[in-house]
C-alpha cells in the first residue's frame, strides 16, 4: 500500500509542477483538459485535469488545476512532507521551494533530524523538508 499526495491548483498546475520537476528531478506527465474528451465544459483547454511527477525512487506527486475552485475554497491542514538524502540536498530543496514563498521554521538542525524546516512556497503548498539522522 502506498499515499501520494494530490494537489489541487486554481489555474496554476502546469507552473507549479514544471518547477517541482526542477526541483526534485524525475519524468512530468501532464494531461490538459484538451486531450481530454470528457473534461469539464467549463475547464480552459491548457487546464491541467492530470499531472503526475514521477520521481528515480519511483515516488509520485500527482496535481491538477481544479476548474470549479476558487482561491477561497476548502482549506485543509496539510503539509507535504520531502525526506532528502542527506543535509546538503535537503538545504538545497528548501531554499528553493521556499523563494518567493513564506519561511515558517528556517532549515536548521532539530532533535530529530541534522536538518529540517518548513516553507509554503509560492504556490501556497507547505512543504516541511528534511533529513534522517546519520546511522
Amino acid at each position: 500500500m502506498s499515499f501520494h499526495p494530490y494537489l489541487f491548483f486554481v489555474g496554476t498546475c502546469r507552473e507549479a509542477m514544471t518547477a517541482y520537476q526542477e526541483i526534485f528531478g524525475g519524468q512530468l506527465d501532464l494531461v490538459t483538459a484538451a486531450d481530454m474528451p470528457d473534461a469539464p465544459p467549463e475547464a480552459p483547454a491548457d487546464a491541467i485535469m492530470h499531472a503526475a511527477l514521477t520521481l528515480p525512487n519511483g515516488a509520485m506527486l500527482m496535481a491538477s488545476d481544479d476548474p470549479s475552485a476558487t482561491e477561497d475554497g476548502p482549506k485543509v491542514g496539510m503539509n507535504v512532507s520531502y525526506t532528502a538524502a542527506d543535509a546538503d540536498e535537503a538545504g538545497r530543496v528548501f531554499e528553493q521551494l521556499s523563494k518567493d514563498g513564506d519561511v515558517q521554521l528556517p532549515m536548521g538542525e532539530t532533535s530529530w533530524s541534522p536538518a529540517f524546516g518548513m516553507c509554503t512556497d509560492r504556490f501556497g503548498v507547505p512543504w516541511m523538508v528534511g533529513t534522517n539522522p546519520a546511522e
